[in-house]
């Protein structure tokens, strides 16, 4: 009897063996799941040209046969198709360039079919039909002011309407570009610009174009119409003291430790260069979200009984024992009254950045809708928080001299689309009525 049992048990495991080795090597061969299709970006709407990329994957018995097509008016076409010679290949991504010219689509409805089969023995087959608007007509844009004035290092506005809806949009002057943001106007779908026009900007050399892509990825450029104002730019001489950089170079040493053991005529050279640059790209980060509506209202406020002690543009080149050790272009007005003098909000809007800055010491940030900004440097103390949402005239610090700063005084700059601008604009009701709110 024992006997008897002890062969049934051998028989047993044996089967056990059996069964899973000939699940290992025929599992996936008889397997019913069916291969995955994916597209890696959502497609509803295709212009004249357009790249689909679509994803492909069967974990299990693997891939063999993709098939691609796209079907008008009952009528099918081969974008693509693909045979896998190969067992084994578990994903595949297929890049196909969709020309509807050369497939004589017309505008309107289509579907984009899409077939995937493995290598099982049932030849799994998944099919993913993907409803499409074959749109190639690009969008108009509608400028709502076709007389514009700009200053050179001012600020420029765009207010322009789309015929139909664009998912990018934004302005190129020269090679620089600023995001549009959408907002309404009169209830009606609109975008806005503000943007930094260049110091040396002229009708010749200064190109501003308006761009605007819809969802079928359909381009247009339209030229923004203006005349450009020229405006003097002071230029002097700045002699470092002895003095000045034993007192302040040591405070940069003490935030960047590579510059332990550098004289303070190195420390100067780094900071205004590197650091300088260093903190430009800090704050173009910092003021690449902006709210989409405007928080601000009516002219600007300039600190109050305060004298200006340098303005926008002024070219600053930077002389230690006679010698031109640097240069700068200041990138705001400084003001200066009393020592720890109340700062306030310039207008209403949140504190999107509050702390050290580099060479603007310790600073605040506001944001006031559609890529408008405000900073306030050199503050002694701070006394706002990021999130924080200000009103104008709202006391956010008082005045100081952290940072690269010989007195107490303020920074104020402006920025709109993430570059400086003239802040003087922003404090003339004037300039505002007929530039912006008209």
């Amino acid at each position: 009897m024992k006997r008897f049992n002890l062969f049934y048990i051998k028989i047993s495991i044996a089967i056990l063996i059996i069964a899973a080795l000939g699940w290992f090597f025929f599992g996936s061969y008889v397997e019913l799941g069916k291969p995955a299709i994916r597209f890696a970006q959502g497609v509803t709407a295709i212009g004249r040209q357009k790249t689909l990329e679509i994803n492909f994957s069967d974990s299990q018995s693997g891939l063999s046969h993709l098939n691609v097509e796209i079907i008008q008016d009952n009528k099918g076409q081969i974008l693509a198709d693909k045979k896998i010679t190969s067992k084994g290949k578990k994903q595949e991504i297929l890049s196909i360039a969709v020309n509807t010219a050369d497939l004589k689509l017309h505008d309107g409805p289509a579907t984009i079919k899409v077939s995937a089969t493995d290598y099982s023995l049932f030849k799994n087959q998944n099919i993913l039909s993907q409803n499409v608007k074959i749109d190639t007509i690009p969008p108009q844009i509608n400028l709502l002011k076709t007389v514009n004035y700009i200053n050179q290092g001012g600020t420029g506005f765009i207010a322009y309407q789309s015929s139909k809806k664009i998912t990018d949009t934004g302005a190129y002057i020269n090679n620089c570009f600023t995001p549009g943001q959408a907002t309404l106007i009169d209830n009606k779908a609109s975008y806005v610009i503000y943007f930094a026009v260049p110091m040396d900007a002229d009708k010749t050399k200064t190109g501003i174009m308006i761009f605007a892509r819809d969802e079928a990825g359909n381009e247009t450029n339209v030229a923004f119409p203006c005349v450009i104002k020229a405006k003097k730019f002071r230029h002097d001489k700045m002699n470092l003291s002895e003095s000045f950089l034993q007192q302040k170079m040591p405070e940069f040493q003490a935030m960047i430790p590579s510059l332990q053991g550098k004289t303070p005529l190195e420390v100067f050279t780094y900071i205004n260069s590197q650091t300088r640059n260093e903190n430009f790209l800090t704050i173009q980060n910092i003021c690449k979200k902006s709210t989409l509506k405007a928080l601000w209202e009516g002219t600007f406020l300039r600190m109050s009984n305060a004298a200006p002690m340098a303005l926008y543009g002024d070219k600053r080149d930077y002389v230690f024992d006679r010698k031109i050790v640097g240069e700068s272009i200041h990138t705001g007005v400084d003001l200066a009254s009393n020592a720890q003098a109340p700062i306030e909000a310039a207008n209403s809007g949140v504190v999107v950045f509050m702390g050290a800055l580099g060479i603007y010491g310790n600073a605040v940030i506001i944001d006031h809708g559609l890529g408008l900004f405000s900073l306030y440097g050199h503050l002694s103390v701070i006394n706002t928080s990021v999130g924080k949402n200000v009103a104008k005239g709202e006391k956010i610090g008082n005045s100081g001299l952290s940072g690269l700063a010989g007195g107490d005084h303020l920074h104020f700059s402006i920025l709109a689309g993430g570059q400086f601008v003239n802040p003087q604009e922003w404090w003339d009701p004037h300039w505002i009525k007929d530039n912006i709110i008209r």
